[in-house]
Parts: C-alpha cells; structure tokens; sequence
C-alpha cells in the first residue's frame, strides 16, 4: 500500500546509519562540553594556536631584532622586556609557539601512522607477524627514550625536522600496543567474520571496518602524546640539543635564566616561556581527560 515504508528498504536504513552516527557524535561533543576543565584546554590551546597561526601580526616586533638594551626589563616599548642579547621577548614567546606546536602536532603524526598500522597487522594477522612485531616493540620500548633521543639528535644535528623526526620514529611503541590490544578484541565480533566469510580482503576489512572503531583511543593517546612531544622538545632545548638561536622556542628562551642571579632579579627572562609551556601541557591534557571521558562506552548513554 502506498505510505507504508518498505521494511527492506536499503534508503531507509542508510538514513538509520547515519542518524545513529550523528547521535554518537553528538552524545561525544556533549560529553566533553560537560567537562568544565576540558573546554578551558580547549579555549586556552585554541588561542595558543591562533597565536601561532597570526604571529606576524600580533608580534609588535621581529623576533629576531637587536633593538633594545641586554636583558631590559618590562616597558611600553618591550612589554614583556627583552632577553640577553637585546630582543623583544613578548615576539620570540609569540613565534616560540610555532615551534612547540610543530613539534608535537608533526612528531604526534608520524608515530601515530606507524604504530597505527603495526598495530593493526600485528593484532590482525597474529602468529608470527604478530610475534615479530610485538618483540620489535619491546626492543624499543627498552631503550633509555630521552638518552636515544640524545644521541640521536647529536648526530642528526639540533634542528627543527630532527627532532620532529626522533620523536615521531620513536614514540610509535605505546600506540602499537594500544591498537593491537583493541584490535584483538575487535576481530573476534561477529561482522568482522562476516566479511571474512564473504571473501572481503584483509585489507578492506582491517582498513575499513575494524580500525575506524579503534579511533578512541587512537586520539586520547595523540592528545597525550602532544604534551609529552612539548615538554621533550622544550627539555632538548634548554639542555642545548633542540632548537638553536636565533630561532624562538620556550626551551632555549629557558636555557637563558640558569644562573642564580637571573633567577632571582630578571624574571622577565624565564616566567613568561615558564608559563607558556605550562599552559600549554595543562590545557591539552584538560582536552585529553575530557576527550577520554567523552568517548568511554560506559559514559554514552
């Protein structure tokens, strides 16, 4: 009869699908929107990137400029003072951001390709693809990560793409593990073995219908993985081995204020990049739980 809805009808159940997607989504965004401190990261690291993003124009002066007196403190012409060699220290914070922010965004990604798709084919495929893959990990998983990371950039040179490439080629290990274990479970559900039963390639049903619902935790441990990418590369850069002058990052405006007498009479040199770093972790991390929060089984209800 006309106006009765067909029951096999494939349109009727694609718009099923997809409504049931959105409301996942949308159960997800008001999940997290709940969680006070994680829209505060997420209010705090958005302006951090747009700062990165806009530095030209909100920069009141070239980051790398001799126009000031050696270590000047605040003023209306320096706002935030200016460093040891004369430069304005607000421009180098505002053009730093760019640094710490490639670093953990680009280090992020690398790794997460590559301990993505072991992970993937170990969990899938087990045996010995499994055992040898999972046996690589625990070989680097072993290694001293801040020492290798060390000698490694000693040897490849401190510079930007370096250290980028240390920590993305290095840091894949604990996303492996965690796609694997995800996708042991997965494999067993019943669809999986329908398509295996239809004959669907390994590829097309790893690719396309098992690692898509692996993305939670996939993401919470990126948004992780970025703070620690910060917090390492800042570290490399105090200690020499990051990012060198005249470039800008929060490590080695740091590397600065090691003496006690910085310390103690010029924190104009040292608080302001302190801060950024600090805010910075602390805001993604507030995304992070909020992230992890919202996309817990137990939570979407």
């Amino acid at each position: 009869m006309a106006g009765i809805p067909v029951a096999n009808d494939p349109h009727l159940e694609v718009k099923q699908e997809l409504g049931k997607e959105e409301s996942y989504l949308k159960v997800i965004r008001k999940k997290f929107f709940k969680h006070k401190l994680a829209v505060f990261g997420l209010i705090v690291f958005s302006f951090i990137v747009l700062m990165a993003l806009f530095a030209p124009l909100l920069a009141p002066q070239s980051p790398y400029a001799v126009n000031g007196e050696f270590a000047d403190q605040p003023s209306a012409e320096h706002l935030l003072g200016t460093d040891q060699v004369g430069r304005d220290l607000l421009s180098r914070l505002i053009y730093a951001s760019r640094v710490s922010l490639a670093v953990g965004i680009g280090a992020v990604a690398i790794y997460v390709v590559i301990g993505t798709i072991l992970g993937a084919v170990a969990g899938y495929f087990g045996k010995w693809v499994d055992m040898v893959i999972m046996r690589l990990t625990d070989v680097f998983m072993s290694f001293p990560y801040l020492m290798v990371i060390l000698v490694l950039v000693s040897i490849m040179g401190p510079s930007l793409l370096n250290i980028i490439l240390v920590i993305g080629l290095l840091g894949w290990p604990s996303v492996a593990r965690i796609v694997r274990g995800s996708v042991l479970t997965i494999k067993e559900m019943d669809y999986v073995k329908a398509g295996v039963a239809l004959g669907l390639p390994s590829w097309k049903i790893l690719f396309q219908h098992i690692l898509p619902n692996c993305l939670a935790p996939i993401l919470v441990n990126a948004t992780f993985g970025i703070a620690s990418s910060i917090i390492l590369e800042a570290s490399l850069s105090f200690l020499g081995m990051g990012v060198q002058p005249p470039t800008a990052s929060w490590g080695n405006m740091l590397n600065e204020a090691q003496s006690l007498t910085v310390l103690a009479t010029q924190p104009w040199l040292w608080l302001p990049p302190g801060l950024m770093i600090l805010l910075a972790v602390l805001s993604i991390n507030f995304m992070g739980d909020g992230l992890r929060d919202a996309m817990d089984p137990k939570n979407l209800k």
